[in-house]
């Protein structure tokens, strides 16, 4: 018997193609969550190399009684504005102001305690929910290096070497390369780019089966002469490819846009290749097949088109359980994850963007994971469709 699936399957991307709301939603998808993490990242590396361009406002209360440490603020490009004294609310309500990033006060007694040998207390006061921690930071190394030189020039006129401050020199090698530390710091960002091929084939999938079903268009074609198996394969297809396609065109833009912003800024980098690009899109595309026929799944049980959306919601929590646990659990890779939907392509990312070489069988454990269970979801759905039961409710 010919097979009769490719009809449906042509009928069914007709009637997608002529969805222009369905067209708008696939491509405000590939477009918004590669701008989403492209915007997060820029994001981050303008805080980290806004302190060179711009410099750090200080304002300072007694400045006139450490002028050493004026000086060091000064070459740390640590621009210093000078106040009279100023009551705890005054400064409270310069730093909601944001003109500068931290008051530092030296207390009246400074010059006498520091004569003295006693601690010199000084207060740096901040705002720590405003957005200038990295500017802080700096602030907070120019005091404590002010302080070791202190410490180390009293030690000297004592005769006794300020080495003997630090008995045990710790000297650290870091063998991590940008790329993992890249890799492992958006982990969970590379997972929400598979989270949308649950999306982009949503709306094929519904209207294809629920939304027929009340337009009572479903009862004309089961009724000619196709098998139900054609049938469901058919429209199977046409909302998967939609989804391989939106995926696809996903992670190139993705790509491009991980290659172009200067991550080198932050300690990071991406050095996946164009070609193991294509290697995560092959691998990917069962993760579509599976989510197409886990929509078509349940949308088939519903008997209106409002009711199939509020089933295939669902489908929208399933992948992100993994994709924000792991993470957070800080697993290491292991062999079940390339099992798990959406996760496996996660890990699978992750580790090429590594710059590492994980072999074949990662690759054909995301695929026929995925695979497998794509064709539980269509062996139910056609045993559905086959039972009389439904057959009486269409």
């Amino acid at each position: 018997m010919k097979l009769k699936f490719p009809i449906v399957l042509r009928k069914e991307l007709k009637e997608t193609l002529r969805d222009r709301r369905a067209l708008s939603l696939l491509l405000l998808f590939v477009l918004m969550y590669p701008l989403l993490v492209g915007g997060v990242l820029q994001r981050q590396i303008d805080r980290a190399t806004r302190p060179e361009r711009e410099g750090v406002e200080l304002a300072v209360i007694g400045s006139e009684q450490a002028p050493t440490l004026m000086n060091q603020l000064r070459q740390r490009n640590v621009t210093i504005t000078e106040l009279e004294p100023m009551g705890e609310e005054e400064i409270n309500a310069l730093l909601r102001r944001q003109n500068v990033v931290a008051v530092l006060r030296l207390t009246p007694d400074f010059v006498d305690n520091y004569h003295a040998m006693r601690p010199a207390r000084v207060e740096l006061w901040f705002d720590s929910a405003s957005d200038s921690s990295r500017k802080l930071d700096e602030i907070e190394y120019v005091l404590q290096d002010y302080s070791r030189n202190i410490a180390g020039a009293r030690l000297l006129a004592h005769g006794v070497s300020p080495a003997n401050l630090n008995p045990v020199l710790v000297q650290r090698y870091d063998t991590g390369t940008s790329a993992s530390r890249s890799a492992n710091t958006i982990s969970t960002l590379l997972g929400i780019f598979f989270i949308p091929a649950f999306m982009f084939c949503m709306s094929t999938a519904v209207d294809s089966t629920a939304g027929e079903r009340e337009r009572r268009s479903l009862e004309v074609l089961m009724a000619q002469p196709v098998r139900p198996s054609d049938l469901i394969i058919g429209k199977w297809l046409a909302a998967s490819l939609l989804s391989i396609v939106g995926i696809t065109l996903e992670l190139a833009i993705a790509h491009g846009i991980l290659k172009w912003l200067p991550l080198e800024e932050i300690g990071l980098s991406w050095r996946l290749r164009w070609s193991d690009l294509a290697m995560v899109c092959l691998a990917s595309a069962t993760l579509s097949l599976f989510a197409a026929a886990l929509e078509i799944a349940l949308a088939i049980n519903a008997r209106s088109f409002k009711e199939a959306q509020t089933l295939v919601s669902f489908t929208m929590i399933v992948p992100l359980v993994p994709v924000i646990l792991v993470p957070m659990l800080n697993l290491t890779n292991k062999w079940w994850m390339y099992m798990v939907p959406v996760l496996s392509n996660q890990t699978l990312l992750r580790e090429l963007a590594k710059g590492q070489s994980i072999g074949l069988l990662p690759f054909l454990q995301t695929f026929f994971s995925s695979l497998l269970l794509a064709m539980l979801c269509v062996w139910y759905t056609e045993r559905r469709m086959k039972s009389e039961k439904y057959m009486m409710t269409v």
